[in-house]
């Protein structure tokens, strides 16, 4: 089959569109003909070396979408020919992807149907931005909600989600200017430019400060964030754009500060809770997927592009100037 693989961690040049084995889907297991797959910055992350450890060569791809071509022994409830959308954990930028059958999420059992296309850019962001709301920070109705990278795939449906919970202020940052103003047809209250967002949250808020905020750049950002949490505010961390996630807090300090201030800071990783807790993933993905179908969110999707030019949408990822979801055409 073809597939984007690595061979060796560098820049987008090191995406080679190769001929490799097809896999087989072993017990628990679907075997998936993509039609397309959708990109990540994780993805990115992982090309260079910096967020996972694997062995090369290995095919990137967190999500796809397409219909069930075989299934591993013990699987119940799907079918060859199903169209289908899946959180593979890796192996999407190719013409067949395996996922767990927990993880794959049937387009044939909605109330309305989901383009293909769209359905590609659901299995990471659309479930992450409702955990992160949800499951992590427990947002409650009229709580004020920060969310850093306003304009990208989180964000984007980050702000529409905390709006359509009843979310009260829900405020984004960005980059720049033109992101700003993207960013504020996704339920955003007010969309601010990062450099100084502290004082301006504070004069927002009257200096109280935010109930959540939601954060996937890395220092100094996220120390930044915890001066702007009101009290019981929780610092959510999914993501470091800009530094190892491990490396971003002075972690031995932090206990006394969040107990001194009555803040919190927790995770969330689609990828550890796919693993450990299938089960609430495939909870979220049925709830979020009928909030897609019934039209009550929406992915944006910035470009559809052919496998073969993955390299560009990384180098787009990457120059910071892009926003919204880049997908990517396999078989559709």
């Amino acid at each position: 089959m073809k597939a984007i693989a690595i061979n060796a961690f560098g820049g987008p040049e090191v995406l080679q569109l190769q001929e490799m084995p097809k896999p087989v889907p072993g017990p628990g297991e679907v075997a998936i003909r993509v039609a397309y797959a959708g990109v990540n910055f994780a993805e990115s992350m992982l090309r260079r070396g910096g967020h996972h450890t694997v062995h090369l060569p290995t095919i990137p791809g967190l999500e796809v979408s397409g219909h069930i071509a075989a299934l591993g022994k013990g699987v119940e409830g799907l079918r060859v020919g199903q169209p289908v959308a899946a959180f593979t954990r890796e192996g999407g930028y190719a013409e067949v992807a395996i996922a767990q059958a927990a993880l794959t999420f049937p387009l044939d059992t909605l109330s309305k149907s989901i383009d293909l296309a769209t359905a590609a850019g659901f299995p990471t962001i659309v479930p992450t931005a409702h955990d992160l709301l949800v499951r992590v920070a427990r947002l409650q109705q009229g709580e004020s909600v920060l969310i850093h990278a306003a304009a990208g795939g989180v964000g984007t449906l980050a702000g529409q989600i905390a709006r359509l919970l009843g979310a009260g202020r829900v405020i984004g940052t960005v980059s720049t200017q033109e992101k700003a103003r993207y960013a504020a047809q996704f339920g955003y209250d007010t969309v601010l430019l990062r450099d100084n967002f502290v004082q301006q949250v504070q004069e927002l808020t009257q200096g109280r400060g935010v109930d959540i905020v939601l954060d996937s750049i890395g220092e100094p950002v996220r120390s930044q964030s915890l001066a702007v949490l009101a009290p019981l505010g929780r610092l959510v961390i999914f993501g470091g754009a800009n530094e190892d996630v491990k490396k971003a807090l002075d972690l031995p300090k932090m206990p006394g500060n969040m107990l001194a201030e009555n803040k919190a800071i927790m995770g969330y990783s689609i990828g550890i809770l796919g693993s450990s807790a299938p089960a609430l993933l495939q909870e979220t993905a049925a709830r979020t997927l009928e909030w897609l179908a019934q039209e009550r969110i929406r992915i944006d999707i910035t470009e559809i592009l052919p496998l073969k030019e993955v390299a560009t949408a990384h180098a787009r990822l990457e120059s910071r100037a892009s926003t919204g979801k880049y997908i990517l055409r396999v078989n559709g």
